[in-house]
């Protein structure tokens, strides 16, 4: 820029310092933030998708059918029909109950995920014993057969 004639570089302001630095913690906290706020529970609530249930090679042998199923994919979390209970909710209100009104002998299919502990599946046989369930069986998957690749 020409200032020479009418002495301009005067009248201007200094050149700023240099604040390379404050780019990179600038983008260094705008990635922690992400880290930290960027899971899947934030950006996406609800259930998360890796559900599954336990697997074991005699599933088949002890099946029975049932006739109301509920899925407990995390401790004190129940879903039925859509909704998702606590264990206390269960106990105290009456959805299994109407569930089996009228059929004696009825079974509950509880489809627990492998995270699920062995407290709360008997807490789950107790109130479906409370309920009226003749029987609770608990679901479980074939393993899956990995199949070996030419190479």
């Amino acid at each position: 820029m020409i200032t020479r004639p009418l002495d301009l570089a005067s009248r201007l302001r200094n050149p700023p310092r240099s604040y390379d630095a404050f780019y990179y913690v600038n983008i260094g906290l705008i990635l922690l933030f992400f880290g930290l706020f960027g899971s899947r529970f934030i950006l996406f609530p609800g259930l998360a998708t890796d559900f599954k249930l336990p697997e074991t090679g005699t599933s088949m042998a002890g099946a029975q059918m049932t006739d109301v199923v509920i899925a407990v994919p995390r401790h004190d979390m129940a879903l039925v029909d859509g909704e998702v209970r606590t264990f206390k909710q269960l106990q105290e209100g009456n959805w299994l109950r109407e569930r089996i009104a009228g059929r004696p002998g009825a079974r509950l299919l509880v489809q627990a995920g492998a995270s699920v502990s062995a407290a709360d599946l008997a807490q789950l046989y107790a109130i479906a014993a409370e309920a009226g369930f003749a029987g609770v069986v608990l679901a479980a998957e074939m393993p899956v057969e990995h199949e070996k690749r030419p190479q």
